[in-house]
């Protein structure tokens, strides 16, 4: 039987990592990290650089949103930016913000077919939503679908009148403005995925523009970041989003003129739920108790 003491010494905090995937509290081998906390990093970081480099699935996730959208995306588009590839997307931000020409035309079709339908309203439609890849497509495919379907239950029983559907490939958050231009929203929601961490490859951000038009800088934007179920959960994300595109929609603004009011509501929408999310936060009774030994010692 081997009894040889363990060569890693335990950090005194490490009864806190259970609330958080922040990398503390570690211990130590030496003056080294441990050999399990090491190959642990090293693989968060090939999943952040998974979640760069892995192109999006556009057809399947096309397939995945008409069995909870079918209005929606029953006439959805796949576009592309005019980043040909991704080592130019990576290295031209610019290219990534801008629709290609068969992209273009696409929209100008889709836009005029619409129009022979209904009234020819500069702004026909309320909302646009566009699904970009973004720097993690991992995001998109696994957050798109099931926060889209959540909102849709929140949208459902209002006269919303929503543009059909676009999912753009190497793309970034501006290209949602010329996409809503073109279709003729009066509101756009960027569905992205955002710049990956070493704890969190699937982030995904909701950015939302009221009369979005080429030219237009992040300040005319409302942003809702780190959508997942290991951050902001889909049933607190499309409450935010929701209570800001009814609120630009009244006031007919977004971005630094309009502020997200929902915390204490939100607040309470919390309470359905116990589990702590927040060691600094969160109810007391969820919180570990520290003996002064363990805070003396750290």
């Amino acid at each position: 039987m081997n009894t040889k003491p363990s060569p890693v010494t335990a950090n005194p905090w490490e009864a806190l990592r259970q609330f958080t995937e922040a990398r503390i509290a570690l211990g130590r081998a030496g003056v080294s990290l441990p050999t399990q906390a090491h190959l642990a990093f090293q693989l968060a970081h090939a999943q952040a650089r998974d979640a760069v480099l892995v192109a999006l699935d556009a057809p399947l996730l096309l397939q995945q949103l008409s069995a909870v959208l079918p209005v929606q995306s029953a006439a959805g588009l796949i576009l592309h930016s005019a980043a040909v590839d991704r080592s130019s997307y990576l290295q031209r931000p610019d290219l990534g913000r801008q629709l290609d020409a068969a992209s273009q035309q696409a929209v100008k079709n889709l836009r005029s077919a619409a129009q022979t339908q209904t009234e020819s309203d500069a702004r026909p439609y309320d909302i646009a939503f566009v699904l970009v890849d973004g720097l993690s497509a991992q995001a998109i495919a696994h957050n798109a679908v099931p926060f889209l379907a959540v909102l849709q239950k929140r949208l459902a029983s209002e006269n919303w009148s929503v543009a059909p559907l676009c999912i753009v490939q190497q793309g970034r958050v501006a290209i949602g403005d010329e996409v809503a231009q073109r279709l003729g929203a009066k509101s756009v929601v960027v569905l992205i995925g955002e710049r990956p961490g070493l704890s969190s490859p699937d982030s995904m951000g909701l950015y939302l523009t009221w009369m979005p038009r080429v030219g237009l800088t992040d300040a005319s934007r409302n942003c809702i970041s780190n959508v997942r179920p290991a951050g902001l959960r889909y049933e607190e994300a499309a409450y935010k989003l929701h209570y800001l595109l009814s609120q630009a929609h009244q006031r007919q603004l977004t971005g630094v003129a309009l502020k997200d009011e929902t915390l204490a509501d939100t607040d309470a929408l919390l309470l359905t739920d116990r589990a702590p999310r927040n060691f600094l936060l969160s109810d007391s009774s969820h919180a570990p108790r520290l003996s002064s030994e363990d805070i003396e010692s750290s």
